[in-house]
């Protein structure tokens, strides 16, 4: 078995694997909203550290789709670059797992009021728009140099789906707070399910370069 087929298969269990958990923390106490408050709530409270392992399975994850996407062979310095943002999105989702976010008076929005929290949120926002540049970078390679076909249609809806994601969250900052957590959900999705079916991609490949040709 290729590092290809390897990795982007790690790829998509590391997806699934970390929605599981995120599903599985949102029906344990205490409870946080899903619509009002942010992912990273669920690393405070009894099974923070659940959460905390979770941000280092996605970081993993994003390695695994790196590594994968990388194997693909373009050299493009659009495709470079794209990867480099990957790469940086990946770290921030493992820095996150240090450094836990303040819990804020509902309805106050993105703050923080401890050094983690501030580091928190410096490094959740840096990873939110590094993915979706790479995202966007790597969807208009693999367009430009005719890879991974049967992929495109789905890495397009979900870079739209992290764009709209983001641009909700922005408004949720400025005039919505109440729907903070809803917002960065709808981005997380789009990032997520991107990863997901371009590593699905990989693998329809990998079997059509492996399948045997006809007599």
């Amino acid at each position: 078995m290729g590092l290809r087929r390897v990795s982007a298969s790690a790829g998509m269990l590391g997806v699934l694997g970390y929605v599981a958990v995120d599903v599985v923390l949102q029906l344990l106490p205490p409870h946080y909203s899903p619509i009002s408050e942010a992912e990273s709530n669920l690393a405070v409270g009894p099974f923070g550290w659940v959460m905390s392992v979770n941000f280092l399975g996605r970081a993993a994850t994003t390695l695994c789709a790196l590594v994968a996407i990388g194997q693909l062979g373009t050299v493009s310095a659009l495709h470079r670059i794209g990867l480099l943002l990957l790469g940086v999105a990946g770290l921030c989702s493992g820095v996150l797992a240090f450094f836990p976010t303040d819990i804020p008076a509902a309805g106050a929005g993105l703050v923080a009021e401890t050094a983690a929290g501030l580091v928190h949120l410096v490094f959740a926002t840096l990873g939110f728009l590094t993915a979706f540049a790479a995202i966007v970078l790597l969807t208009r390679s693999l367009h430009r140099n005719a890879l991974l076909p049967e992929s495109h249609r789905a890495a397009l809806i979900f870079t739209a789906i992290a764009m709209a994601g983001l641009l909700f969250l922005l408004l949720t900052v400025t005039v919505a707070p109440g729907l903070l957590g809803l917002a960065e959900r709808i981005c997380l999705l789009g990032i997520l399910g991107w990863v997901f079916f371009v590593c699905a991609g990989m693998l329809r490949l990998n079997a059509r370069v492996l399948a045997p040709s006809p007599p």
